[in-house]
Order: C-alpha cells, then sequence, then structure tokens
C-alpha cells in the first residue's frame, strides 16, 4: 500500500450557516466512504508564504493523507468528495518511501 497526500486548492466556501452544515455533513460522509483509507484526514489552512525560489505561494487550502494499492484506486476514493463537488481542484501526491 502507498501513501498520498492529497492537496486542496479552491472551491467555494459555504454562504450561510446551513451551507456549512451541508457541507460538514458531506466530509463526514465522505470520509465514512474512505474508511480505513484515510490515515490522517488533515486540516484547512490559513494563510500562506513562501519562501526560496522566486515563485508564488501554491494556493493549497488543506490537505488529506489517503494510503491506497494504486493511483486509480485513490482516483475511486475521490468520487462524489465534497471538495469535488463545490468546485475545487484536488492534487493527488504518491509519497516515496525513503
Amino acid at each position: 500500500m502507498t501513501k498520498y497526500v492529497l492537496l486542496y486548492q479552491g472551491g467555494t466556501a459555504p454562504q450561510s450557516p446551513e451551507e456549512g452544515e451541508q457541507l460538514t455533513k458531506a466530509w463526514v460522509e465522505w470520509f465514512g466512504r474512505a474508511g480505513d483509507a484515510i490515515l490522517d484526514r488533515g486540516n484547512a489552512f490559513g494563510a500562506s508564504t513562501a519562501e526560496g525560489a522566486d515563485l508564488p505561494a501554491s494556493g493549497v487550502n488543506g490537505y488529506s493523507v489517503v494510503e491506497a494499492d494504486s493511483a486509480a484506486a485513490v482516483d475511486g476514493l475521490l468520487v462524489g468528495h465534497p471538495h469535488l463537488a463545490s468546485g475545487g481542484r484536488i492534487e493527488i501526491h504518491e509519497t516515496i518511501q525513503m
């Protein structure tokens, strides 16, 4: 099994408390469907900066870590993902055991 870091970008924020509740429910349901594949539910990010090369910060607004047999299996986990449903993008990064 391989670990994958999911980086969340973009998406629209809830516009009302009711939308916020619906979004929270969608995330809870997704975590339930993903089950044991979830290694770290992750967190949202606040403001970011970048150091080093003259490049802008990436615009990543959160992450999760999952474990799966393949990138295709990760794609299957992302079906119906609430971040995608809100117009966001998810970058999938395979980790390398060092």
